[in-house]
């Protein structure tokens, strides 16, 4: 059992996340929308030249194309095509029942946004900065369900992971949604943390301390 001083220093909402789609990816999915020359054109205009040719297309059109390049093992054409038309209509980055598949959704459904100006939803992320210090002990690594369980004190009762996995987040049990849940967690001193995830999970309105303290427990294996 270990303790933990949590300050949450502030939430981001953004429309996209830096650095998620690769230059590889834009090649690759310049190629896919009939542009074979991303290989060879300047880095920096790669986004732009992917806009440009994406809205060359249907918006369906083009929505499928990109959820089969992110998706191509996981979906049959029939799920593409259902997900490609739901996405014009609502946000199914945040509906989408497999919540490890909504982080990816999100990414897709902001690069058609940009690409279209807005004939699809326009869905945010958070970008949580906090810190978690450990006043007894060794600091650690942790993880997404360590995090999340750790944060738990600060959360108002209307979150909406409140909300759906009380007893996940506040109890000694596997919390295995968490890894869904949050879409990066990154840190460099193991203290400073930075996390995104969908402002649908976790919203500024959701924050209810901004200091306080935690207790992480091993997690009891079901041996």
């Amino acid at each position: 059992m270990m303790n933990y001083k949590i300050v949450i220093k502030r939430i981001d909402t953004v429309n996209e996340v830096e650095g998620y789609w690769t230059t590889e990816d834009f090649i690759q999915l310049l190629e896919k929308f009939n542009y074979p020359d991303g290989a060879t054109a300047e880095k920096s205009s790669l986004p732009e030249l992917l806009e440009m040719a994406i809205s060359d297309y249907e918006p369906n059109e083009a929505a499928e194309i990109v959820l089969q390049y992110k998706f191509g093992d996981k979906l049959n054409d029939g799920q593409t095509e259902q997900i490609a038309h739901n996405m014009l209509i609502d946000k199914v980055c945040e509906e989408y029942p497999e919540i490890d598949m909504q982080g990816t959704l999100f990414h897709v459904n902001q690069l058609l946004f940009k690409a279209y100006n807005g004939k699809f939803p326009n869905a945010k992320a958070s970008v949580v900065h906090f810190s978690i210090t450990p006043t007894d002990g060794e600091v650690q690594k942790l993880t997404a369900e360590n995090v999340l369980k750790l944060l738990n004190n600060g959360l108002s009762d209307r979150n909406l992971i409140k909300r759906l996995f009380e007893n996940q987040i506040s109890q000694n049990i596997p919390f295995p949604e968490a890894e869904g849940i949050v879409w990066e967690l990154t840190t460099e001193d193991n203290i400073n943390y930075n996390l995104v995830t969908s402002e649908n999970w976790i919203n500024k309105e959701d924050i209810e301390e901004y200091e306080f303290e935690s207790v992480l427990e091993q997690i009891e294996d079901e041996a």
